[in-house]
């Protein structure tokens, strides 16, 4: 009840005319932001921190607020049009909602994901108000060993549902795995595939991986087959979601969120992971299995809604712990220190007002982002109508533009087109994008919780597997790794008793 009656009073600081305006100008920043290929949301606050100076610390983390769910969205508005992720949370968007746009479907994929984002971020802010003590306090006590085996779960999973061949997936893994280990080793300081570079030695970023991998990769490959195509701008479709799409889509706007949130409150969690998941168990759980890969709409709406949830989820952590969950919530947290103020438990005691006058603008800006987005849905798909020529000679432009923002260098645009002839090779042998990209977001990270949890065990391996929480993820992942075994030696032992059934009755007649 206490909750209730200070969110009610949060509403009270968020609905006031200024705040009310901070948090629009967030979101149509967050989402113009978005929409460049490198330029996430966490670069934009890094970026406006100091324009906020001026700013009364409420009226800056509204605006906050607002720019990081609206460059989340912005993010697969591109992923979805153009094939080429805005940040590495919007990479799974691609993966049905690009089929879609291509087959003149764009404004439903891009619908589907607005309406997402929404569902997602209620049900993940209403998830904050009730549930942040408790899911800080679960946060605390997970370990190295527990992060390894969800990193692990990602893996298997991913790899097991995308491509042709599991053997395909795993190449790709292995290719993204390989990308992440350059640079310096984190825990001894050696140089790992730099080849002597100075600008290698940072790693290679991962927005620079996901542009290459999609855009420059797809628009090579665009550009390798024009000749044997028409190369007609691509319809856009209705700019609505009919009823078929309503019956397909409400399901994973419910349940990404209950995948999102959670994975968005622990360390090392953010929205890759929980998106990869969600499409996951859409893919598993829906009817029209055959479409996944060609334009599913389950596969747009469950990941968005993860992401959408996971933001808030990244806020528990950072607003009761003080403990940052991704890049974003690290800036704002360096934001709230720039204003003298330290988030962690005391926080909700000290600065009420702030606290729920930034959790009720999410409610705000949901609603805002959704007022804004979903009328501009058919007119973002228009991006279709330009002739694919001139459509993915942009689209190189953009992959540029936003691969050089992110680090200044000339260096990386040379390692933009290297990765985007990495990409074209994959399309061409068939191998899935997505496991790739998996590889180096979540393989360094891997890497350093599986050398912590075997330092802290001495070397032993059992040190992998001494908690609860890490069991049960290695055996869902048994089961995953097992699961084509058991439903082949399943459907052989159904095929031998039909064929036994049909003996006896050829031999009764």
């Amino acid at each position: 009840m206490d909750s209730l009656n200070s969110l009610i009073d949060g509403f009270g600081t968020a609905l006031t005319p200024m705040n009310l305006l901070w948090a629009a100008i967030g979101v149509l920043l967050g989402t113009a932001i978005g929409v460049l290929p490198g330029i996430g949301p966490a670069m934009a606050v890094a970026l406006l921190l100091p324009v906020t100076y001026g700013l009364d610390p409420t009226g800056a983390f509204i605006m906050f607020a607002g720019i990081y769910y609206g460059a989340m969205f912005g993010g697969s508005t591109t992923s979805i049009l153009l094939n080429t992720p805005g940040e590495s949370a919007a990479v799974v968007a691609a993966i049905e909602g690009n089929p879609m746009a291509k087959a003149g479907r764009g404004a439903q994929a891009l619908a589907a994901a607005a309406i997402g984002h929404f569902a997602g971020g209620m049900i993940g802010t209403i998830l904050l108000v009730v549930l942040a003590p408790t899911v800080a306090s679960l946060a605390i006590g997970i370990g190295a060993p527990d992060y390894f085996a969800i990193m692990v779960l990602a893996f298997i999973a991913v790899t097991s549902v995308l491509g042709a061949s599991r053997i395909r997936g795993i190449a790709s893994l292995l290719i993204g795995l390989t990308i992440g280990l350059v640079g310096l080793d984190q825990m001894t300081g050696q140089q790992r595939l730099t080849f002597g570079s100075l600008h290698l030695a940072d790693g290679v970023d991962v927005v620079i991986v996901a542009v290459g991998l999609f855009a420059i990769g797809e628009a090579l490959w665009v550009a390798a087959h024009l000749r044997r195509s028409s190369g007609e701008p691509i319809p856009v479709g209705r700019p609505w979601l009919g009823r078929a799409d309503l019956r397909r889509t409400w399901k994973p706007w419910l349940r990404g969120p209950v995948i999102g949130f959670p994975f968005g409150a622990i360390p090392a969690g953010g929205a890759e992971i929980p998106t990869f998941l969600s499409y996951v168990a859409e893919k598993r759980l829906s009817r029209h299995r055959d479409q996944f890969g060609k334009g599913a709409i389950e596969g747009v709406a469950g990941p968005e809604a993860a992401a959408s949830a996971s933001a808030a989820g990244t806020l528990v952590s950072m607003l009761t712990l003080g403990l940052p969950t991704t890049a974003v919530a690290a800036v704002m947290l360096a934001a709230f220190q720039q204003y003298g103020i330290q988030p962690g438990p005391l926080l909700f005691e000290r600065e009420p007002e702030l606290v729920w006058g930034l959790i009720a603008s999410l409610f705000v800006g949901m609603v805002l982002l959704l007022a804004l987005n979903l009328p501009l849905a058919p007119v973002w798909a228009k991006l279709l109508r330009t002739p694919r020529p001139y459509l993915y000679a942009g689209i190189l432009f953009f992959a540029a533009v936003g691969a050089y923002a992110v680090g200044g260098e000339s260096l990386d645009l040379v390692i933009l087109l290297v990765i985007g002839l990495i990409g074209f090779g994959m399309r061409r042998y068939g191998l899935p994008v997505l496991p790739a990209v998996i590889g180096v977001i979540l393989g360094p990270a891997a890497e350093q919780q599986l050398r912590r949890a075997l330092q802290i065990s001495d070397g032993s391996v059992s040190g992998l597997v001494n908690t609860p929480f890490s069991v049960t993820v290695y055996a869902i992942v048994a089961l995953i790794v097992a699961w084509p075994l058991i439903a082949r030696l399943v459907g052989r032992r159904r095929g031998d008793r039909n064929g036994t059934e049909d003996t006896r009755t050829v031999s009764g007649g």
